[in-house]
Protein backbone atom coordinates (compact mmCIF):
# COMPACT_ATOMS: atom_id res chain seq x y z
CA UNK A 1 0.00 0.00 0.00
CA UNK A 2 1.75 3.38 -0.62
CA UNK A 3 1.69 6.03 1.67
CA UNK A 4 -0.27 8.64 -0.29
CA UNK A 5 -3.49 5.85 -0.01
CA UNK A 6 -2.69 4.90 3.53
CA UNK A 7 -3.06 8.06 4.50
CA UNK A 8 -5.81 8.70 2.64
CA UNK A 9 -7.56 5.77 4.04
CA UNK A 10 -6.74 6.81 8.12
CA UNK A 11 -8.36 10.06 7.39
CA UNK A 12 -11.27 8.04 5.89
CA UNK A 13 -11.74 6.12 8.60
CA UNK A 14 -10.99 9.19 11.41
CA UNK A 15 -14.00 10.92 9.12
CA UNK A 16 -16.38 7.77 8.96
CA UNK A 17 -16.17 7.75 12.85
CA UNK A 18 -17.31 11.08 13.06
CA UNK A 19 -19.88 11.27 10.58
CA UNK A 20 -22.56 8.99 8.25
CA UNK A 21 -23.76 11.44 6.08
CA UNK A 22 -23.31 10.35 2.46
CA UNK A 23 -23.32 13.31 0.22
CA UNK A 24 -23.62 13.22 -3.71
CA UNK A 25 -22.27 16.42 -4.61
CA UNK A 26 -19.03 18.15 -3.17
CA UNK A 27 -18.45 21.88 -2.82
CA UNK A 28 -15.42 23.62 -2.26
CA UNK A 29 -15.65 27.35 -1.52
CA UNK A 30 -13.24 29.80 -2.97
CA UNK A 31 -12.85 33.06 -1.45
CA UNK A 32 -15.48 35.35 -0.87
CA UNK A 33 -18.15 32.29 -0.64
CA UNK A 34 -16.79 30.80 2.86
CA UNK A 35 -19.99 32.46 3.98
CA UNK A 36 -22.45 30.45 1.67
CA UNK A 37 -23.00 27.31 4.71
CA UNK A 38 -25.72 29.97 5.78
CA UNK A 39 -27.53 28.94 2.63
CA UNK A 40 -26.93 25.28 3.74
CA UNK A 41 -29.39 22.70 5.97
CA UNK A 42 -26.32 21.62 8.01
CA UNK A 43 -26.89 18.00 9.19
CA UNK A 44 -22.75 17.97 10.55
CA UNK A 45 -19.43 19.77 10.63
CA UNK A 46 -16.21 18.08 11.04
CA UNK A 47 -12.85 21.05 11.44
CA UNK A 48 -9.90 19.28 9.15
CA UNK A 49 -7.79 19.64 12.46
CA UNK A 50 -10.01 16.79 14.04
CA UNK A 51 -9.17 14.53 11.55
CA UNK A 52 -6.13 12.22 11.69
CA UNK A 53 -2.95 13.41 9.02
CA UNK A 54 -5.56 15.91 7.70
CA UNK A 55 -3.61 19.46 6.45
CA UNK A 56 -5.19 22.30 7.66
CA UNK A 57 -5.69 25.44 5.35
CA UNK A 58 -4.04 28.59 6.55
CA UNK A 59 -5.33 31.35 3.96
CA UNK A 60 -6.89 34.20 6.33
CA UNK A 61 -11.15 33.66 5.60
CA UNK A 62 -10.55 30.14 4.74
CA UNK A 63 -12.13 28.48 8.67
CA UNK A 64 -10.68 25.10 7.50
CA UNK A 65 -13.65 22.54 8.13
CA UNK A 66 -15.91 19.93 6.11
CA UNK A 67 -20.38 20.91 6.17
CA UNK A 68 -22.31 18.28 5.75
CA UNK A 69 -25.93 18.90 4.68
CA UNK A 70 -28.85 19.32 1.69
CA UNK A 71 -29.10 22.11 -0.48
CA UNK A 72 -32.33 22.03 -2.37
CA UNK A 73 -32.63 18.48 -0.98
CA UNK A 74 -29.46 17.66 -2.33
CA UNK A 75 -26.72 15.67 0.18
CA UNK A 76 -23.45 17.98 -0.01
CA UNK A 77 -20.53 17.79 1.78
CA UNK A 78 -18.43 21.21 1.79
CA UNK A 79 -15.44 22.13 2.10
CA UNK A 80 -15.13 25.25 4.07
CA UNK A 81 -11.57 26.33 3.15
CA UNK A 82 -9.22 24.59 0.82
CA UNK A 83 -5.59 23.50 0.94
CA UNK A 84 -3.42 25.13 -1.56
CA UNK A 85 0.37 23.84 -2.79
CA UNK A 86 1.57 27.31 -2.17
CA UNK A 87 0.91 26.84 1.70
CA UNK A 88 3.87 24.15 1.42
CA UNK A 89 1.90 20.63 1.64
CA UNK A 90 3.01 17.99 -1.20
CA UNK A 91 0.28 17.67 -3.76
CA UNK A 92 -0.81 14.82 -2.72
CA UNK A 93 -2.18 16.46 0.44
CA UNK A 94 -3.37 19.26 -1.78
CA UNK A 95 -6.02 16.97 -3.46
CA UNK A 96 -6.41 14.65 -0.56
CA UNK A 97 -9.68 16.42 0.11
CA UNK A 98 -11.18 15.93 -2.72
CA UNK A 99 -10.22 12.18 -2.73
CA UNK A 100 -11.76 11.90 0.63
CA UNK A 101 -15.21 13.52 -0.37
CA UNK A 102 -15.08 10.98 -3.41
CA UNK A 103 -14.45 8.08 -0.66
CA UNK A 104 -17.32 9.68 1.11
CA UNK A 105 -19.74 9.07 -1.78
CA UNK A 106 -19.71 12.78 -3.56
CA UNK A 107 -19.91 11.41 -7.28
CA UNK A 108 -20.03 15.25 -8.20
CA UNK A 109 -17.30 18.08 -7.55
CA UNK A 110 -18.47 21.47 -8.15
CA UNK A 111 -15.14 23.73 -7.58
CA UNK A 112 -15.43 27.64 -7.23
CA UNK A 113 -12.47 30.34 -6.80
CA UNK A 114 -11.70 33.57 -7.29
CA UNK A 115 -9.65 34.39 -10.35
CA UNK A 116 -7.81 37.02 -11.78
CA UNK A 117 -8.97 37.82 -15.44
CA UNK A 118 -6.86 37.47 -18.60
CA UNK A 119 -9.12 38.06 -20.96
CA UNK A 120 -9.65 41.47 -22.22
CA UNK A 121 -13.07 41.01 -22.90
CA UNK A 122 -13.88 40.42 -19.17
CA UNK A 123 -14.84 42.73 -16.22
CA UNK A 124 -13.81 42.49 -12.32
CA UNK A 125 -16.79 40.82 -11.00
CA UNK A 126 -17.78 38.73 -13.74
CA UNK A 127 -18.71 35.00 -13.41
CA UNK A 128 -16.70 32.54 -15.27
CA UNK A 129 -17.58 28.85 -16.14
CA UNK A 130 -14.84 26.93 -16.82
CA UNK A 131 -15.01 24.74 -19.70
CA UNK A 132 -10.98 23.61 -19.78
CA UNK A 133 -7.99 24.11 -17.76
CA UNK A 134 -4.01 24.31 -18.19
CA UNK A 135 -2.46 22.51 -15.29
CA UNK A 136 0.94 22.29 -16.46
CA UNK A 137 2.93 25.28 -14.40
CA UNK A 138 1.93 22.91 -10.99
CA UNK A 139 2.96 18.78 -10.07
CA UNK A 140 0.78 16.40 -11.02
CA UNK A 141 -1.37 15.05 -8.20
CA UNK A 142 -1.02 11.87 -10.25
CA UNK A 143 2.73 11.94 -10.46
CA UNK A 144 4.74 8.28 -8.35
CA UNK A 145 3.40 5.11 -8.88
CA UNK A 146 -0.75 4.74 -9.58
CA UNK A 147 -2.46 3.94 -7.03
CA UNK A 148 -4.89 1.59 -8.29
CA UNK A 149 -7.27 1.77 -6.15
CA UNK A 150 -8.37 5.27 -6.82
CA UNK A 151 -7.85 5.48 -10.88
CA UNK A 152 -6.49 3.90 -14.18
CA UNK A 153 -2.50 4.89 -14.80
CA UNK A 154 -3.62 7.22 -17.58
CA UNK A 155 -6.60 8.74 -17.45
CA UNK A 156 -8.54 10.83 -20.40
CA UNK A 157 -9.03 14.27 -20.14
CA UNK A 158 -10.61 15.31 -22.79
CA UNK A 159 -13.74 16.43 -20.90
CA UNK A 160 -12.66 17.22 -17.53
CA UNK A 161 -15.15 20.04 -17.16
CA UNK A 162 -18.40 17.68 -17.96
CA UNK A 163 -20.24 18.86 -20.76
CA UNK A 164 -23.63 17.77 -19.37
CA UNK A 165 -23.01 20.28 -15.91
CA UNK A 166 -21.96 22.82 -17.66
CA UNK A 167 -25.26 23.05 -19.74
CA UNK A 168 -26.89 22.68 -16.03
CA UNK A 169 -25.05 25.93 -15.12
CA UNK A 170 -25.55 27.53 -17.85
CA UNK A 171 -29.54 26.93 -17.64
CA UNK A 172 -29.24 28.12 -13.85
CA UNK A 173 -27.53 31.08 -14.78
CA UNK A 174 -30.35 32.06 -17.56
CA UNK A 175 -32.96 31.38 -14.95
CA UNK A 176 -31.41 33.64 -12.66
CA UNK A 177 -30.92 36.25 -14.91
CA UNK A 178 -27.45 36.17 -13.70
CA UNK A 179 -24.87 37.13 -16.82
CA UNK A 180 -22.16 34.48 -17.14
CA UNK A 181 -18.75 34.11 -19.17
CA UNK A 182 -16.95 30.99 -19.86
CA UNK A 183 -13.26 29.90 -20.70
CA UNK A 184 -10.38 28.40 -19.90
CA UNK A 185 -8.41 28.32 -16.16
CA UNK A 186 -5.09 28.53 -15.65
CA UNK A 187 -3.18 27.53 -12.34
CA UNK A 188 0.16 28.87 -11.20
CA UNK A 189 1.67 27.98 -7.93
CA UNK A 190 1.13 31.17 -5.92
CA UNK A 191 1.47 32.71 -3.62
CA UNK A 192 2.82 35.95 -5.35
CA UNK A 193 0.78 37.62 -8.16
CA UNK A 194 2.02 37.36 -11.37
CA UNK A 195 4.34 39.61 -13.41
CA UNK A 196 2.81 41.48 -16.11
CA UNK A 197 4.62 39.32 -18.49
CA UNK A 198 3.53 36.33 -16.92
CA UNK A 199 0.06 37.10 -17.52
CA UNK A 200 0.99 37.97 -21.59
CA UNK A 201 2.66 34.11 -21.28
CA UNK A 202 -0.99 33.16 -19.91
CA UNK A 203 -3.03 34.90 -22.23
CA UNK A 204 -1.17 33.51 -25.50
CA UNK A 205 -1.33 30.09 -24.25
CA UNK A 206 -5.13 30.52 -24.51
CA UNK A 207 -6.04 31.24 -20.61
CA UNK A 208 -8.82 33.68 -19.79
CA UNK A 209 -8.28 33.38 -16.17
CA UNK A 210 -5.69 32.34 -13.62
CA UNK A 211 -5.38 31.46 -10.13
CA UNK A 212 -3.65 29.33 -7.32
CA UNK A 213 -5.96 26.25 -7.10
CA UNK A 214 -8.67 24.03 -8.43
CA UNK A 215 -7.02 22.58 -11.95
CA UNK A 216 -5.08 20.23 -9.67
CA UNK A 217 -8.39 19.64 -7.71
CA UNK A 218 -10.25 18.53 -10.81
CA UNK A 219 -6.73 16.14 -12.33
CA UNK A 220 -7.24 14.40 -8.80
CA UNK A 221 -10.96 14.39 -8.76
CA UNK A 222 -11.16 13.11 -12.69
CA UNK A 223 -8.78 9.94 -12.04
CA UNK A 224 -11.16 8.45 -9.51
CA UNK A 225 -13.88 9.13 -11.92
CA UNK A 226 -15.99 11.71 -10.59
CA UNK A 227 -18.05 14.20 -12.67
CA UNK A 228 -16.39 18.40 -12.64
CA UNK A 229 -17.90 21.49 -12.71
CA UNK A 230 -16.68 24.73 -11.83
CA UNK A 231 -16.92 28.78 -11.72
CA UNK A 232 -14.61 31.25 -11.26
CA UNK A 233 -15.42 34.65 -9.68
CA UNK A 234 -13.33 37.25 -11.66
CA UNK A 235 -12.19 38.88 -8.56
CA UNK A 236 -10.00 41.66 -10.51
CA UNK A 237 -8.08 42.05 -13.98
CA UNK A 238 -4.68 39.74 -13.68
CA UNK A 239 -1.44 41.92 -13.37
CA UNK A 240 -0.45 44.36 -16.18
CA UNK A 241 -4.25 44.53 -17.38
CA UNK A 242 -4.64 47.83 -15.25
CA UNK A 243 -2.12 50.61 -13.55
CA UNK A 244 -3.54 49.22 -9.76
CA UNK A 245 -1.49 46.90 -7.95
CA UNK A 246 -2.99 43.86 -6.51
CA UNK A 247 -3.46 42.10 -2.82
CA UNK A 248 -5.28 39.86 -1.30
CA UNK A 249 -7.58 42.22 0.20
CA UNK A 250 -8.72 43.71 -2.79
CA UNK A 251 -10.02 40.21 -3.69
CA UNK A 252 -11.92 39.30 -0.91
CA UNK A 253 -13.26 42.74 -0.67
CA UNK A 254 -14.46 42.03 -4.56
CA UNK A 255 -16.00 38.50 -3.95
CA UNK A 256 -17.71 39.43 -0.64
CA UNK A 257 -19.61 41.97 -3.00
CA UNK A 258 -20.44 39.45 -5.21
CA UNK A 259 -20.84 37.06 -3.29
CA UNK A 260 -24.95 37.13 -3.18
CA UNK A 261 -25.03 36.42 -6.80
CA UNK A 262 -22.44 33.79 -6.51
CA UNK A 263 -24.59 31.86 -4.09
CA UNK A 264 -27.61 32.16 -5.81
CA UNK A 265 -25.96 30.57 -8.92
CA UNK A 266 -24.44 27.68 -7.08
CA UNK A 267 -27.93 27.01 -4.80
CA UNK A 268 -29.58 26.72 -8.08
CA UNK A 269 -26.66 24.83 -9.73
CA UNK A 270 -26.77 21.88 -7.32
CA UNK A 271 -30.56 21.98 -7.62
CA UNK A 272 -30.76 21.23 -11.07
CA UNK A 273 -27.56 18.61 -10.38
CA UNK A 274 -28.97 17.10 -7.78
CA UNK A 275 -32.44 16.09 -10.24
CA UNK A 276 -30.25 14.98 -12.72
CA UNK A 277 -28.14 12.56 -10.65
CA UNK A 278 -31.97 11.50 -10.02
CA UNK A 279 -33.25 11.09 -13.01
CA UNK A 280 -30.24 8.71 -13.92
CA UNK A 281 -30.62 6.54 -10.81
CA UNK A 282 -34.04 6.11 -11.62
CA UNK A 283 -33.73 5.47 -15.56
CA UNK A 284 -35.37 8.25 -17.24
CA UNK A 285 -31.61 9.46 -19.13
Amino acid sequence: MSQTYDKLMKCYKSMKKKVKFKPEVALILGSGLGDYVKQVQVEATVAYSDIEGFPVSTVPGHKGRFVFGYVKKVPVVIMQGRVHYYEGYDMADVVLPVRLMKMMGAKVLFLTNAAGGVNSDFSAGELMLIKDHISSFVPSPLIGPNIDELGTRFPDMSDIYNKELRVLIKKAAKKLGIPLQKGVYLQLTGPAYESPAEIRMCRLLGADAVGMSTACEAVAANHMGMKICGISFISNLACGMTDEPLSHKEVQEAADRVAPLFEKLVTESIGMIGKSLKEKKQGKS
